[in-house]
């Protein structure tokens, strides 16, 4: 039954955000707010919003292993299989701002995370932890990002780039983004109790359940909106939605999980962190040539599947 449940919870997080970002952009419309705010806020958080249950429910739990794990799990998924499968299908052309700011937020991402978790090391703490300190350092990081987006998108605005979004009645949208925020967070509660007494009966951490059976199902989302993107040869919003998610989960996720319970990390996560940032750095380096080969998505879903190979393994 533990299993059933598990597949229940993550359709209910797919298809709850999927009519929540539909309610709530319709919504947004009937409020005159520009197209492209809509698409990197309210989009970005929709694809988001799985991990964004998952986390908080096991951090309010206080299985923070899961919390974390799903967080570092997700962002290696989205790099090397999102990209990669994307990439594979049609090459993915990557834009100068990508490259000057998108991309290098991702990796300052990974590496705050990093450097917040190693305490021991670096003589701030006798335990590693993401204290509520750093939670709210995280949320100011995100604050900053939206910042940034919303300055994008009125200068989009500005210059008569956004475009219109097809609404639906008022009553439909609000129905929309009420159930689409309930499934949510029932699908977030049920994955995580279901995805816990399977980690049990097999022996296995919370920290190894949340890198690889709830990172994959919260993701995808990020992985089928890529996908489509990618055979409608719309790489930005490919490339973009990745970008996006990973940096929502890293500020966003983890800084509201941290504020509700710190959490104290411990055993292989470390490398798992290590790992994340090095795979976007060598994305990054890929994408250098304005271009995500075939050739280079393939390397990025090898890397995935030896990846998984490593952390069963250990």
């Amino acid at each position: 039954m533990d299993y059933i449940f598990l597949l229940l919870g993550f359709v209910l997080l797919i298809k709850g955000a999927d009519f929540f970002v539909e309610g709530a952009s319709s919504i947004a419309k009937t409020l005159k707010v520009p197209a492209l705010i809509i698409g990197l806020t309210i989009v970005a958080f929709g694809t988001s919003a799985p991990e964004l249950a998952v986390s908080i429910t096991s951090a309010m739990k206080g299985q923070n292993g899961i919390a974390v794990g799903n967080v570092v799990g997700s962002n290696i998924f989205n790099i090397l299989m999102v990209i990669g499968v994307s990439a594979i299908l049609c090459p993915l052309a990557v834009k100068k701002s990508i490259l000057i700011k998108e991309f290098p937020f991702t990796i300052l991402a990974g590496i705050a995370l990093f450097i917040m978790a190693i305490d021991t090391v670096l003589g701030s703490g006798q335990v590693n932890m993401l204290s509520r300190t750093d939670g709210l350092m995280l949320l100011i990081f995100f604050g900053i990002f939206m910042y940034y987006l919303i300055e994008v998108a009125l200068q989009a605005r500005a210059s008569g780039e956004d475009e219109e979004i097809e609404g639906m009645p008022l009553w439909k949208s609000i129905v929309f983004s009420i159930g689409g925020i309930a499934g949510i967070v029932w699908g977030g509660d049920v994955v995580v109790d279901s995805a816990t007494n399977i980690a049990l009966a097999w022996g296995m951490s919370e920290t190894l359940v949340g890198l690889t059976i709830i990172a994959v199902g919260t993701s995808l989302p990020e992985l089928v909106t890529s996908i489509v993107a990618a055979r409608k040869g719309e790489s930005d919003i490919a490339l973009g939605n990745v970008i996006g998610s990973c940096i929502f989960n890293v500020f966003l996720i983890l800084g509201v999980s941290a504020i509700i319970n710190p959490i104290e990390l411990s055993g292989a996560i470390f490398t798992d962190m290590f790992i994340m940032v090095v795979i976007t750095f060598v994305t990054y380096i890929f994408s250098l040539s304005k271009r995500i080969s075939r050739v280079e998505g393939g390397i990025l879903v090898a890397s995935y599947v030896a990846y998984m190979a490593y952390i069963i393994m250990r």
